[in-house]
């Protein structure tokens, strides 16, 4: 199916369901591929551990993080 086809097909669609093609549409765009994602990730962890080793913030243990969340949501 050629895109001509498929937006034709689309202007015949009831205006809600043109509204979900559209917004779904957009989401595929504004939604970084995994290997953005990975890049992303891995220059955040190097970034947390240049923090930790220079001084500039102290670690939190998994247990104290997990306490402190439980006590949020009492």
């Amino acid at each position: 199916m050629d895109l001509q086809k498929i937006q034709d097909e689309a202007l015949l669609l009831p205006k809600e369901e043109r509204a979900q093609l559209v917004q779904r549409l957009v989401l595929s765009l504004e939604s970084p591929s995994k290997e953005e994602l990975r890049s992303d990730w891995l220059l955040e962890a190097r970034r947390r551990a240049e923090e930790l080793d220079s001084g500039s913030v102290q670690a939190v243990s998994g247990e104290d993080v997990m306490r402190k969340a439980r006590d949020l949501i009492k």
